[in-house]
């Protein structure tokens, strides 16, 4: 046995510190947790967001600066739960350095979130503003790519139109017997107790049985509505067409010299029997994941592939890319005021229009094709004559290896892999179209922070 007692440092956890800690030394400098706070207290315009603060009375809010800053420091860490926030907030220093050891309940970071939706979603055009400043914006290739998201709601808890008819039908029925069984129930107790007592009560399990009866009725007639709108369309386009074939547009005279009355419009047509609606989150879709199919929202980005740096987002509720390409470039124009030199995509973006758009655009498009069908090129195989789709079916090919499609997987498929796996994005926390797309914006807005904070 040694005689020699070993020395260690001192540890008492019941000493208080003589002076007050720093928020600068709870994290080494550097810290990410720093660039956030110091990036959106100096370089972004929240004017938006705190001239909602005018009244002068009541007890004195936490900073709008501090919790802006402060969400967009959770959703770079991949925490998006506002009680995971506020749990975060008294348990680790790197929030706190953010925070400044203030500690606000998952109420207020909640309402804050919803309040502010439409001008936190803003902030990603200021971040890429930021990025463009760094040099990471170079808009020489660009990818276009999207992803399927989990909604907040359960694929379970969608019904088609078809299976709603049958099952209105037969709720109705079990509803209608319930109502003469408690009549007839009702008349054996007033001989059984007198009609003076209680006993005429409709009972609970009825009750949820009718709301659930209520709640179907009115997802098929939100479906058949859509159905009516789906079929004016369509009957006005096809007026359209018909007023333009109509020299003139005069009403056709009858053999009697009398002007014709117009024709009743046929009724909308009841929507598809496959036709689906959610009771949980009814603007969510059925999608194909890698899962199987999924109750989903289909999030889109357009990716600058030297950096990485998000420049585009959307989100719809169509699980077909096609009609997402052209307002994807639209918002990477708004968003920074020029397009870019080269475009790619994958075969889901795919159309004569979209491809059209590209070419007249000035932008080098590489956009695969799939198998093309027999004929679909010119018989003649001149540049002019030949379609769109089998001109970039020719480019791609002429490419081979070496094409430039190359780098459409090397650039857009890694930072959704760094939203989903990395920061956990498996799911959307909030319901409805509008507040969905807020969702993803934030989460695209602090993408972007991560890789300004990288060369900052």
């Amino acid at each position: 046995m040694c005689c020699m007692s070993k020395r260690y440092r001192a540890w008492n956890v019941d000493q208080p510190q003589l002076l007050p800690p720093s928020v600068q030394e709870l994290v080494p400098e550097g810290h990410l947790s720093h660039f956030v706070r110091d990036l959106v207290r100096d370089s972004l315009d929240l004017s938006e967001i705190v001239g909602e603060y005018r009244e002068g009375r009541g007890y004195p809010p936490y900073h709008p600066v501090m919790m802006t800053a402060l969400l967009l420091y959770s959703y770079s860490q991949g925490i998006r739960s506002s009680r995971a926030i506020a749990r975060a907030c008294e348990q680790r220093v790197d929030f706190m350095a953010v925070t400044a050891m203030q500690y606000p309940d998952f109420r207020t970071i909640c309402l804050f979130r919803d309040r502010h939706r439409v001008a936190l979603e803003g902030l990603f055009v200021q971040v890429l503003a930021l990025c463009d400043e760094a040099g990471l914006v170079k808009l020489g290739h660009v990818a276009l790519d999207g992803t399927k998201v989990h909604a907040n709601a359960s694929k379970h808890k969608a019904m088609s139109y078809g299976r709603m008819k049958q099952r209105e039908q037969e709720y109705a029925a079990q509803v209608a017997a319930w109502f003469e069984q408690a009549a007839a129930t009702d008349e054996a107790e007033d001989e059984a107790h007198g009609a003076e007592r209680r006993g005429d009560e409709m009972p609970e399990w009825v009750k949820s049985k009718q709301a659930r009866l209520e709640k179907l009725r009115e997802a098929k007639a939100a479906l058949e509505a859509e159905a009516a709108q789906e079929h004016a369309a369509k009957m006005e386009a096809a007026e359209s067409a018909d007023d333009g074939d109509a020299p003139g547009g005069d009403a056709v005279s009858g053999a009697s010299g009398g002007v014709q009355a117009p024709e009743e419009p046929p009724a909308p047509p009841a929507p598809n029997d496959k036709a689906q609606r959610n009771f949980t989150d009814p603007e969510s879709r059925i999608m194909k994941t890698h899962n199987g199919f999924e109750q989903a929202y289909n999030g889109q980005a357009i990716v600058d592939a030297d950096s990485q740096v998000i420049v585009a987002y959307g989100l719809t509720n169509a699980a077909n890319d096609k009609q997402q390409l052209i307002p994807m470039i639209d918002r990477l124009f708004g968003n920074t005021g020029r397009l870019p030199e080269e475009f790619s995509a994958d075969s889901g973006y795919c159309s004569q229009a979209n491809l059209q758009y590209l070419e007249e655009s000035g932008i080098r498009g590489y956009v695969a094709t799939g198998r093309q069908k027999h004929g679909s090129a010119s018989a003649t195989g001149s540049r002019e004559s030949e379609s769109y789709t089998a001109a970039m079916s020719r480019r791609l090919k002429q490419g081979g290896h070496r094409s430039r499609y190359r780098l459409r997987k090397q650039t857009v498929e890694p930072v959704f892999g760094q939203i989903k796996a990395a920061r956990g994005l498996r799911q959307f926390l909030m319901r409805g179209l509008e507040k969905v797309r807020s969702e993803w914006g934030l989460e695209c807005t602090a993408h972007n922070l991560l890789k300004l904070g990288a060369v900052w």
